[in-house]
């Protein structure tokens, strides 16, 4: 990234700001390093600070969104930088463990958008440059669990980050990320969409499971809520535990609709899909294939419309 601020208007020569990272992958948790490279211009240059922040879009309940900074540091202090010097400052940022993942198995997640932004401030003034694209991969943790839902065949329809708290969830940030999956055969017709949400911490991640959130399905609203250390995650059955909490939450809502006097006797039962009762779909190839399908704009030999990668189209943009 590399942006040019000429400040003749206030007197002060042309200061050139290169920043350039080691590596654009991270995950969370761990050092985003690099280095920011200066180079003086006409006249000496008194700068006040240098400060870098990651950012990212960040939905809100009423449909816009924002271009939010959730992670500053600052990198330099006061210092003079000469006409025509040339100075390198090095920095070590450690990327939140709640930052949101960008690329799942090489697949950039289609609508998501995080970056580091470089900030100067020369005799009052403060300028700040474009964002430099940082690539999150998931942790092994998370990505056992995205991977279920790639191996139980689920179709994954966008992700977003959200304004708030996630219920139940105690958090750093001041927002969570929310991946939608359209559900396999098997639960068609049951369930219309399930919502992901990974809080992670030093220690462990909490998987966030909604059935149907903003659907208005019968009984909508089925919750399922899991805990494990890191290395216990990356080693459990994911794709079981999300089948058998989906399960649950269908035969719970057929309860409900023979209680209220109508319903499908087989409805809710394990192999209950719309192929006919005791189908039970193979496994599907991954949560990496299922985005990169997605990214495609093909699942399923559907042509996907708009992959929330830029304007959104609510016109509802704050930032």
């Amino acid at each position: 990234m590399v942006f040019k601020k000429m400040l003749q208007k206030i007197g002060v020569g042309g200061v050139s700001v290169d920043t350039v990272l080691t590596g654009p992958r991270c995950r969370p948790g761990a050092p985003l390093t690099g280095e920011v490279r200066l180079i003086g211009g006409e006249a000496d240059a008194e700068i006040e600070h240098i400060a870098l922040s990651l950012a990212t879009q960040v939905h809100n309940d009423r449909g816009g969104r924002s271009q939010t900074e959730f992670h500053r540091v600052v990198v330099a202090g006061a210092t003079r930088l000469a006409a025509k010097e040339q100075r390198t400052i090095p920095f070590t940022i450690p990327l939140p463990w709640e930052a949101p993942v960008t690329e799942v198995s090489g697949q950039r997640l289609p609508g998501m958008e995080l970056g580091l932004r470089t900030e100067v401030s020369i005799a009052k003034a403060v300028d700040k440059g474009d964002l430099d694209p940082v690539i999150v991969e998931p942790l092994q943790s998370q990505d056992a669990v995205l991977d279920g839902f790639g191996q139980l065949g689920f179709t994954f329809k966008s992700t977003t980050v959200q304004q708030g708290q996630a219920y139940g969830v105690r958090q750093e940030l001041p927002f969570f990320q929310q991946l939608d999956f359209y559900p396999s055969a098997q639960f068609a017709g049951r369930i219309q969409m399930v919502t992901l949400t990974l809080v992670t911490t030093p220690a462990e991640v909490t998987v966030l499971l909604d059935a149907d959130r903003h659907a208005g399905a019968f009984g909508a609203g089925g919750q399922g809520r899991f805990q494990a250390g890191h290395e216990e995650s990356a080693e459990q059955d994911w794709a079981a535990r999300i089948h058998d909490w989906l399960a649950q939450v269908v035969e719970a809502r057929q309860a409900q609709m023979m209680h209220s006097g109508y319903g499908h006797p087989g409805y809710g039962q394990p192999g209950y899909g719309e192929h006919g009762y005791g189908h039970r779909e193979r496994r599907g190839p991954g949560m990496g294939a299922v985005v990169a399908g997605v990214a495609g704009g093909v699942v399923g030999g559907m042509l996907l419309g708009e992959m929330l990668d830029g304007d959104d189209g609510d016109g509802g943009d704050e930032g």
